[in-house]
């Protein structure tokens, strides 16, 4: 909300808001639940995409319905299939269409089991309460002693026993972990709030939740996952902008947070925001210059290059490497100019500094560091890649050849699974009974961290393939004794690099054409001059991937066609040129085979 307030918009009354906003619920259903209260798991995320969400009682009784006691009873697929018109709502006996006509028939919330009890057995609300409260306190003995009573009451009263008795069993199960509705509505006032600031207020709302997971760092990754999915772009910190905080800066743009960079405390980050606050710094030396060295020293500027804050400031990384030491020492000594109240021969009085840079220092002519370099630095700074992603090149393969993501292990699943992953540290360990020498590998991709289990036998194969910061492409899955665990542990089986997948044959490179780039008398051939200019970059590219060209005739059917004669390498170099020639949506990576 402050940040809301601060760039100037209307701030929203959220006691006030409307709780049908279809924007919303059509967000929940798509299930961009990400940060939204009490919604964030894939069940809470899943339960709202298969009832379809569109009004406020469907989050209450969500939130009702994901505890252990609806959950081991189905309720919660019931109430979806109903609510979908999949099948019908029935009600064991008449007087229950009253209390759950609202959950399509399903019992749902504690008040419904007091509710029934006083209805069939006739029973007042305070001894109705007694059984609720054994439900709400999981209390087997009481609720047992509980319903026996609610039983022989209703029995008396002329129902039929073996309803009432499977109304009781119901009653018992959802007893493992009911939920009572006052409970679930405040809960859900929460959530609603939470995802209609996220619906109407994305950057504000994302920022906040980076913001509050500073020191989280697989939290902060989920969160920039998902501002990316929003369309919204995370920027690298900049000591120019960037606050404590992930700070809005656009409507789609969010700047890092100065206190996410390791090594940088607080006292320096307050340094720099106070001597920003006279005036932008303009260069490296100007900034080392105004801030205060003793809470700003080496390893904090280090950290800050590293991180790409200075990166606006007229130079890159590596030539700030290189002269830091140096302007250090220069900054230093002018600040205790300044301190003593000296001034140079040609100064101005202010301890030899000049507005604008009055130094004897300039950048150094060296190279800029290593996409790699600068990838690997960035992540030991950070926590993780936000430049750029070392997977980033092989983007099309993941999407090509990976079957599940990282941020969706931890929940065991039947059958192999693939994922394209970048390596971030490997742990090497001695199996105690064999002697023989095992891994586990930190991994990362597009959606997260995890770690996964290397045994013995494949890591004998693969040690020497496994490598951090390369690209991987991994083949395994979860073991069967694992099932039911609360967090299996992946296996991996095979590795192989993505570097290497380009050059197996198994990708090929696409051309699509669509309908103008065919003779104009023939409608069977492609342009001689277009396909000319594609074999020359083949040519200078040669390598094992095929090439495929797709057009739609003069009917527009899609038509495909692979050539027998050109064979390309599916780097980004062939691929770059291609699209240049082509247009970049035009040029895409396939697999090919059935690998």
């Amino acid at each position: 909300m402050q940040s809301i307030k601060a760039r100037g918009k209307p701030v929203p009354d959220l006691d006030a808001l409307p709780d049908d906003d279809p924007d919303t619920y059509r967000m929940l259903r798509m299930g961009r639940t990400c940060g939204v209260f009490q919604f964030e798991s894939p069940l809470a995320t899943d339960m709202l995409r298969s009832m379809r969400c569109d009004r406020f009682d469907d989050l209450v009784a969500s939130n009702a319905l994901m505890r252990p006691g609806p959950l081991d009873a189905g309720m919660h697929k019931v109430y979806q299939r109903r609510k979908r018109g999949e099948e019908p709502v029935v009600y064991a006996l008449p007087e229950l269409e009253p209390i759950l006509q609202p959950t399509y028939g399903v019992i749902t919330y504690q008040e419904q089991v007091m509710r029934i009890a006083q209805v069939l057995a006739g029973i007042s609300l305070a001894e109705a309460d007694v059984l609720r409260k054994a439900v709400g306190k999981k209390d087997a003995a009481l609720i047992k002693v509980e319903l026996g009573k609610f039983v022989t009451k209703a029995v008396g009263r002329g129902h039929d026993r073996r309803i009432i008795e499977e109304l009781a069993a119901q009653i018992e199960t959802f007893g493992r972990y009911g939920f009572n509705k006052s409970h679930s509505v405040a809960y859900s006032v929460v959530s609603y709030h939470t995802a209609w600031l996220k619906c109407h207020f994305p950057a504000e709302f994302m920022a906040a939740l980076l913001s509050s997971s500073i020191g989280d760092t697989d939290s902060v990754v989920k969160f920039i996952n998902e501002a990316r999915e929003l369309g919204i772009e995370v920027l690298a910190p900049d000591v120019n902008e960037s606050g404590y905080k992930f700070t809005v800066v656009a409507d789609k743009r969010i700047r890092f947070g100065l206190g996410a960079i390791r090594n940088v405390g607080r006292g320096a980050i307050d340094s720099i925001l106070g001597a920003r606050s006279e005036r932008p710094f303009t260069t490296l030396f100007d900034l080392c210059e105004r801030i205060d060295l003793r809470l700003c020293n080496k390893r904090v500027l280090e950290a800050l290059i590293h991180s790409g804050a200075l990166d606006s400031l007229g130079g890159h990384r590596g030539q700030y490497l290189a002269i830091l030491d140096s302007a250090l020492q220069e900054a230093s000594l002018k600040q205790d100019e300044r301190i003593t109240g000296q001034t140079s021969l040609f100064g101005t009085g202010d301890g030899g500094r000049e507005t604008g840079g009055g130094h004897s220092l300039s950048l150094p002519n060296v190279g800029p560091l290593s996409e790699s370099e600068r990838l690997t630095r960035e992540k030991e700074i950070l926590g993780f890649y936000i430049s750029g992603h070392p997977l980033e090149p092989y983007r099309a393969e993941c999407e090509l050849f990976c079957s599940s993501a990282v941020s969706s292990l931890g929940t065991w699943q039947e059958g192999g699974m693939t994922l394209g992953v970048v390596v971030t540290a490997i742990k090497r360990q001695v199996s105690k009974k064999s002697g023989a020498e095992f891994a586990r590998l930190t991994v990362e991709d597009f959606s997260g961290s995890s770690e996964l289990l290397v045994f013995p036998e494949a890591w004998a194969a693969l040690s020497d393939r496994v490598r951090t910061d390369v690209p991987l492409l991994v083949k395994g899955g979860y073991s069967k004794r694992d099932q039911g665990a609360d967090n299996p542990t992946f296996i991996v089986e095979s590795v192989q690099r993505f570097e290497e997948l380009r050059v197996s044959g198994q990708v090929g490179v696409e051309l699509d054409l669509g309908e103008g780039e065919r003779e104009s008398g023939d409608e069977n051939s492609l342009s001689p001059d277009l396909m000319k200019d594609v074999r020359i970059v083949a040519e200078s590219h040669p390598g094992s991937a095929s090439l495929e060209v797709r057009w739609n005739d003069a009917n527009g059917t899609p038509t495909r066609l692979r050539s027998r004669s050109i064979k390309l390498a599916a780097d980004s170099a062939s691929l770059g040129e291609l699209r240049a020639l082509l247009g970049h949506d035009r040029v895409r990576l396939v697999r090919v085979g059935g690998q």
